[in-house]
């Protein structure tokens, strides 16, 4: 319960157990741990041999001249990065159709695994750059390279998290589902997938990363509009402010994107366990698939 004492002129004052309470929480962790890497990039920037290192107040500008549509680009930086969102979203939903049932498929059958599993593994090491540049030779210039690339970047993770987390499928569960009787199918949906979750949510997550990487290349290498098409121009146009500025554009969006989108749906699917509640979102899902 806050407490609050109140002086002559009426006006309260935090008790210091609340603001011990706010001196400890993440939040201003994570906002105190931005504002020290600024502070130490503004303090660098001086002593640097080069002149090409923008400093955070010049790449501030950058940005907020690009927000207000003030740029040199052909395209705003909102109609840049709403072209690579549709490229994103459209080849993470193919790689995660391609992805769950052959992961269900590795889990469930031994011998589908050892076919599997080499492919899995060699699409893993495989760098996105290599993808980006295969498609860019098949597919050229188009939408269909950067979709191809963010589909093979991403389905290997969502297989091999799917995959997991079939055989971390309490044992005992299958027993008795196949003591009683129950069909494949039921297994399927009532006792494998809601043990998925947390490996569903890692596939997400790390299948989005990977993804935004390979996207990234494929517009650089392989595309002449899109966020990562940008960030080529900035570079052909010799702005280190503009490289720097984009690049903080995609720290900003995965950063909304991990706590507005799968953080609030992660609190949400996983609501009944305790040790989710009073913790980040994340680190239990990242543990487990490391483990």
């Amino acid at each position: 319960m806050t407490v609050r004492a109140s002086g002559r002129t009426g006006r309260s004052f935090l008790v210091p157990q609340q603001v011990r309470r706010i001196a400890t929480s993440p939040r201003l962790a994570r906002v105190g741990s931005w504002l020290a890497v600024i502070l130490v990039w503004q303090l660098a920037v001086p002593f640097l041999p080069t002149d090409l290192v923008p400093s955070p107040v010049e790449v501030g500008r950058f940005m907020v001249a690009e927000l207000a549509g003030d740029t040199l680009t052909p395209h705003t930086v909102y109609a840049s990065f709403g072209l690579s969102f549709l490229r994103l979203t459209v080849g993470l939903l193919i790689a995660f159709v391609i992805g769950i049932p052959v992961g269900l498929l590795m889990g469930m059958v031994k011998r589908a695994e050892w076919f599997l599993h080499d492919f899995v593994v060699v699409g893993l090491a495989m760098p996105s750059l290599v993808w980006a540049l295969i498609a860019a030779m098949w597919f050229g210039f188009g939408h269909l390279a950067s979709v191809v690339t963010v589909v093979l970047a991403a389905v290997t993770f969502v297989v091999l998290n799917i995959a997991e987390g079939v055989r971390n499928v309490p044992k005992d569960l299958l027993d008795m589902a196949t003591a009683y009787g129950v069909s494949r199918w039921h297994v399927i949906r009532h006792v494998i997938f809601p043990s998925l979750m947390p490996f569903f949510f890692a596939a997400l997550r790390y299948g989005l990363a990977n993804a935004w990487k390979g996207l990234v290349l494929a517009e650089v290498y392989a595309s002449t509009a899109g966020a990562g098409w940008v960030i080529k121009f900035w570079y052909d146009a010799h702005r280190a402010q503009g490289i720097v500025g984009y690049a903080f554009f995609f720290i900003i969006v995965a950063l909304l994107i991990e706590r507005g989108v799968f953080g609030r749906l992660s609190n949400y699917v996983f609501r009944w366990r305790p040790a989710l509640q009073s913790g980040p979102a994340d680190s239990s899902v990242t543990s487990k698939q490391g483990a």
